[in-house]
């Protein structure tokens, strides 16, 4: 080879290094992982943005679907924009973390609302203004008024919501909905607050949880279940007088404090109908309970000597048919069980001592019940 052609090829491989270092450079400007990017500089930074300048104004996808997406506190970007990449919020992971750096951007812990048809701009401009994060508040089933209220109010769960506003609107305040219509004057919202668990603002007020609660009721007990709430109030086939609603909900709230197993709740029910039917007083302990329920204990226990000195409307074992009103709140179930009793001959029942695992000793005489008693007790 002469040394013109030697020359020729140093000079070529030098040219062809020189593009292969460039092309690695220009290739690593703009592939750069997440990880990498909070080490380029802002004019590596523009030179990506530049070059997807498209991209930040094209939704990723058609679906307006609203997507809850939680930003958490101590999240690093790289974990945000690969989150809003596996949910199809974004297109580009690598673009998203540029876009928010180059702006001067600071993601906002917090909870959002997203959809696949945001632009990359519109979801960085949003995750600047994080949502408080909801309030969970669980209400279980046969609490009293009084008990919602200082369930609601404990502990500052839901600091917006006071016991006495809350007692308040319940007992006098005023709510849009056609199921409360048929309450007596002057009846509080005992036996309306529904049961369940609440997601709820953190700046949610007294009045916001009752709403959510009635609102609750309206959903859950169907127009179908109110329409066999207004037939008699009595087995199927026995005689009984046209009922309504809140006569159903006053026995469901009897029926809710004297079941402790669920699957009990439709023979329950079916006891206090029959003696409904029968003219025979419902002889309900917790009805006493309500009575002389008092802050500090709501349902205090109960003797015999009860059963005639406790001279209230409450007070079933006195006064013959339902109490004046609901003495709780109760769930579905016992209202569903009051609606579909089970088909049974009892009018008497007392807890199983021998099973002593809330269930119940059912019986069709007294003489049975007598017998119940007996063994349970020895006399």
């Amino acid at each position: 080879m002469t040394r013109l052609a030697v020359r020729w090829v140093v000079f070529l491989s030098v040219l062809a290094a020189i593009g292969v270092a460039g092309w690695m450079v220009y290739d690593r400007v703009l592939n750069l992982e997440v990880s990498d990017l909070s080490d380029l500089d802002s004019a590596a930074r523009k030179a990506y943005l530049n070059t997807h300048k498209s991209d930040l104004d094209r939704p990723p996808g058609e679906d307006n679907t609203p997507v809850r997406f939680v930003v958490n506190a101590g999240e690093t970007g790289q974990q945000v924009a690969d989150r809003l990449y596996e949910l199809g919020l974004i297109r580009d992971r690598r673009l998203f973390r540029s876009y928010v750096s180059e702006e001067g951007l600071t993601i906002e812990a917090g909870e959002y609302t997203l959809r696949q048809t945001m632009t990359l701009r519109e979801v960085a401009a949003t995750l600047q203004h994080g949502q408080a994060s909801e309030l969970l508040l669980t209400i279980p089933e046969g609490l009293r008024l009084e008990e919602v209220a200082d369930l609601a109010a404990r502990g500052g769960i839901a600091p917006g919501i006071d016991r006495d506003e809350f007692i308040a609107l319940a007992t006098t305040g005023s709510f849009d909905f056609g199921f409360l219509a048929d309450r007596p004057a002057n009846a509080t919202l005992e036996g309306y607050l529904f049961p369940d668990t609440y997601r709820l603002p953190q700046d949610a007020t007294a009045a916001d949880l009752i709403q959510r609660m009635l609102a609750n009721f309206d959903a859950k007990v169907s127009a179908e279940m109110r329409a066999q709430a207004v037939a008699p109030l009595a087995p199927a086939g026995s005689a009984g007088e046209g009922r309504t609603l809140y006569e159903v909900i006053v026995l469901a709230s009897i029926v809710e404090r004297e079941a402790v197993l669920a699957e009990e709740q439709p023979t329950i029910a079916s006891v206090y109908l029959n003696r409904l039917a029968a003219g025979i007083k419902l002889d309900a302990d917790p009805t006493i309970q309500y009575a002389l329920g008092a802050p500090g204990d709501w349902w205090p226990q109960i003797t015999a000597d009860h059963y005639t000195s406790v001279d209230s409307p409450w007070n079933t074992y006195l006064y013959a048919g339902l109490p004046p009103s609901p003495i709780a709140n109760p769930g579905l179930g016992a209202i569903q069980a009051v609606l579909n009793p089970a088909d049974t001959p009892y009018f008497f029942f007392m807890r199983d001592c021998e099973r002593d695992d809330g269930s119940h000793l059912f019986a069709a005489t007294q003489e049975e019940h007598l017998n119940n008693y007996a063994r349970c007790t020895g006399q």
